[in-house]
Order: C-alpha cells, then structure tokens, then sequence
C-alpha cells in the first residue's frame, strides 16, 4: 500500500457567490434550519468563466454546538451559454463565539473558521463534460453578503 501515491490537487475554480438574507426555518430537533438565497456572482477557471445565476439555494443545518452542515444548490452559466449544475456539500466550524457572529452576518477573519467542501458538478457542456467524472474539493470564506470559495479537481 506505500506505492500508492497522495493525489494531487489541481486548481479548477474560484467563486464568489452573492446571497442574500438567510430565510430561518427555526430549530427542528436537529438543529436550527435555514435557507440562504443564492442571487448570482462569478466563477473563474483557468481557461473559462462563467456567472452564479440567480434562484439557487444553500440549504443549512446549524447544530447546538454551532457547525454548519451546508448543501448549496445553483447554476452557473458559461460565457458560451452553457449551463453547469453545482451541488455542494460544506462543513463550516470554529468557535462558538465566532460562529455566532457568521450567524448574525457579522464579518469573521475566514482564517479563524474551518470550511471545506466537496462540490459536485454536471453539465453537457463539451468542453467541461469531463467534470461529470471527477471528484473535487474546496474551502471557503463566508462574507456577510457573499461566499468565496476556491475548488480543485482531486487528480
């Protein structure tokens, strides 16, 4: 098993993605349910870019112990006109204090908070089919009225 080698990983994105108020559910026994708005923002690839259209959703559960567990679901639309579905699942943490000001859509240092995520993605687009079989990962930063994000393909 030593033969098997790390894999590397390869950038493939960077995105900022513009959202609005959080819509909140309330607790559901599992934790305090909300629903983030996604109203558009950019992506950038080495050899491509493309917009967030609006109507996507980031779909959260916020435990007692203040993790976010995220599943954001969007589109993006290439400068080509062709559309890529994103679907990403995101673990945000730190510390109590600091989550709770995310919460209240205070400005945190993203260094101070963990948050990675595993995007997926799927699209006919011919020049980025390949995407449909890969497997990628990223980390992120939550800005009040926006989050950033960088993904790499996992080679």
């Amino acid at each position: 098993m030593n033969s098997l080698a790390a894999p590397p990983l390869i950038f493939f994105a960077d995105l900022s993605v513009d959202v609005n108020k959080p819509q909140e559910v309330g607790d559901s026994g599992e934790g305090l349910r909300r629903l983030v708005p996604i109203t558009g923002g950019q992506a950038k690839g080495q050899d491509w870019q493309a917009r967030v259209l609006p109507g996507g959703t980031d779909f959260q559960l916020i435990t007692a112990a203040g993790t976010a567990r995220l599943d954001a679901r969007y589109l993006l639309e290439t400068d080509a006109g062709e559309l890529i579905y994103v679907q990403n699942h995101a673990i945000r943490s730190g510390p109590p204090e600091l989550m709770a000001r995310l919460l209240r859509g205070e400005p945190v240092d993203p260094a101070l908070v963990y948050f990675r995520c595993s995007p997926r993605f799927e699209t006919t687009a011919p020049a980025l089919r390949w995407v449909n079989e890969r497997l990628f990962v990223g980390t992120g930063a939550r800005l009040p009225d926006q989050v950033q994000m960088r993904f790499y393909e996992v080679g």
